[in-house]
């Protein structure tokens, strides 16, 4: 029998997910949550975002879009992020975020995958954008300058606030609802995920799901704390995360949202900028991914900076060692609870309660109404503590038939590719199934970086495989070079070469080692497991190249 939360069920409300934040008859909130970290001044109140996501819901239903059209934002985080995402699903639109990060190659896939209908895009990435919309057929009408002032227009690209509606068009403009079976199946955002195996695919998620993993999370954040929920002392959060994530959207948007706590939004993530926003405004909640806590506990700038305001942290995204964690938690005097999810399972879906210190590295209990398996090879339950993979549930990849099969089974399982251990209704993730490398919590995808690699002229054959690192995991690629080219290349040129193609967090920081030949089954399947056998073998000795080139 699959196991299900020792808490009582929640009662999930069914509805679009802003009638869910802003219900009917009451009056926003009007005090600010949003705040730019760099000026705090700059910042938005759930009453005036609300204002603007009327007057975008107004501008995107006068270009066009019929519901189920797909927006797409390319831009670092900022404060008119929220208004984008709660405008585009509250309007019946689907959000979808692009990294900004991305080569044009890389933009071109989501753009032609989402079929979005509007892009969003920074003024700094719209040179970028442009070259992608055009390999992509994507109309450059439909591309709008996207950030928290107003833009001059630039090679032919307007500002955002060009086509939204005006005050009063925004105030007149009524926001569609949902009924209880339409927002269960209704698409509200599509995050990109690597899922097991290949390319990365787009996660369909409901806004029954969002608005469901807003009530799981919420409750088990203050789940066993000594003081009612209603009396939780006053937090102050630091938005690093990147909004295009789900992790970053789930924390920064829709919790803030929801339980109106401020949050100082950073374009980006810079270590010692954070440390200065955590000083300055007094944070006392972190969201964060192991590296986060490793630098924390290994790096001399921490020391220069007043942290004592901090209280708690989550973690996840990637397994954190209990090591690391109870090192880091007395040296701040700060719990550290951690969490498990997915962007197939919409963000978390298990937690330490808030209430309870573990110190066990477990990820915690399954979050109510949640419900897994896990299972050997051959899809059969194994006993309490026996590792097993991970099996949830998830509502599909869009438009990609094949990939949901091969990843849903029949009864509608979620195979995780995780592989953990369940003792006494908590768990723990003990090692991965799946191909999909994490660096600093973003997925890569060996597939992906194979087919760039093979691309060089100089490439015969190459496989993919993470590498760890103190604790860190990185790509590392085994190349095997044609034989003409030998004198002509070098493992540092095949690292260089990549560089413009794919993301930053993508880049092989790992290392690039020649072999003679690409270990494959008869079928031509690249052997991961001897792959893996030889990057552990490497660790060691490629430990000092790989912090030098971080």
């Amino acid at each position: 029998m699959p196991f299900s939360s020792t808490y009582p069920p929640l009662d999930i409300p069914e509805t679009n997910i802003l009638s869910y934040l802003f219900p009917y008859g009451e009056e926003p909130y009007e005090e600010p949550i949003w705040f730019d970290s760099k000026d705090e001044k700059v910042n938005l109140s759930p009453k005036t975002a609300l204002q603007w996501v009327r007057r975008l819901a107004f501008g995107l239903k006068q270009l066009g879009l019929k519901n189920g059209n797909v927006v797409m934002i390319y831009t670092p985080n900022h404060i008119f992020v929220p208004v984008a995402y709660l405008g585009i699903v509250g309007a019946g639109y689907i959000f979808s975020g692009a990294n900004p990060t991305f080569t044009i190659p890389e933009l071109v896939h989501q753009i032609t995958n989402t079929m979005a209908k509007v892009i969003l895009a920074h003024p700094q990435h719209i040179k970028v954008c442009l070259t992608a919309a055009a390999e992509a057929g994507f109309p450059r009408s439909r591309i709008f300058q996207f950030s928290d002032v107003p833009n001059p227009t630039q090679n032919g690209i307007d500002d955002w606030r060009a086509f939204i509606g005006s005050e009063s068009e925004g105030e007149a403009f009524r926001l569609p609802d949902l009924s209880p079976s339409e927002s269960k199946k209704t698409i509200a955002t599509i995050n990109y995920s690597s899922g097991t195996t290949g390319l990365p695919k787009g996660v369909c998620v409901s806004h029954y799901n969002l608005i469901a993993n807003v009530e799981q999370v919420t409750f088990m954040r203050y789940a066993e704390k000594p003081y009612p929920f209603e009396a939780r002392p006053q937090e102050r959060w630091i938005g690093f995360l990147p909004l295009y994530h789900a992790y970053g959207q789930l924390y920064t948007i829709l919790l803030a949202m929801k339980l109106r706590v401020p949050v100082y939004i950073m374009t980006e993530f810079r270590f010692e900028e954070l440390l200065f926003n955590i000083e300055k405004y007094r944070i006392t909640s972190l969201t964060v991914v192991p590296p986060i806590l490793i630098m924390l506990a290994k790096r001399p700038e921490p020391a220069r900076y007043d942290l004592s305001s901090l209280r708690d942290c989550i973690c996840g995204a990637a397994p954190l060692s209990r090591q690391l964690q109870n090192e880091v938690q007395k040296q701040y005097n700060m719990q550290i609870n951690q969490g498990w999810g997915q962007t197939e399972v919409t963000c978390g879906a298990m937690h330490v309660p808030g209430g309870i210190m573990n110190n066990t590295s477990s990820v915690g209990q399954l979050d109510p109404n949640c419900e897994c398996k896990l299972v050997d090879d051959g899809g059969k339950e194994v006993p309490i503590g026996q590792p097993g993979e991970m099996s949830q549930h998830c509502m599909g990849y869009w438009r990609n038939e094949q990939a949901t099969r091969e990843t849903i089974d029949k009864d509608g399982w979620l195979k995780t590719g995780d592989i953990a251990i369940n003792d006494n209704g908590y768990f723990w993730i003990v090692d991965r199934k799946k191909e999909m490398i994490k660096v600093n919590a973003f997925q890569v995808a060996p597939a992906e970086l194979e087919g760039v690699l093979l691309e060089n002229k100089h490439v015969a054959d190459a496989a993919v495989v993470g590498i760890s690192v103190r604790g860190e995991e990185f790509p590392r690629a085994y190349v095997v070079i044609r034989e003409a080219s030998k004198s002509k290349v070098t493992p540092e040129g095949i690292q260089e070469w990549i560089k413009p193609r794919v993301a930053k967090h993508k880049l092989l920081t790992g290392g690039v080692q020649f072999v003679d030949e690409v270990p494959k089954l008869a079928s031509g399947k690249i052997q991961r497991k001897i792959l893996r056998e030889w990057a552990r073998k490497d660790a060691a000795a490629t430990e000092g190249d790989v912090n030098a080139k971080l």
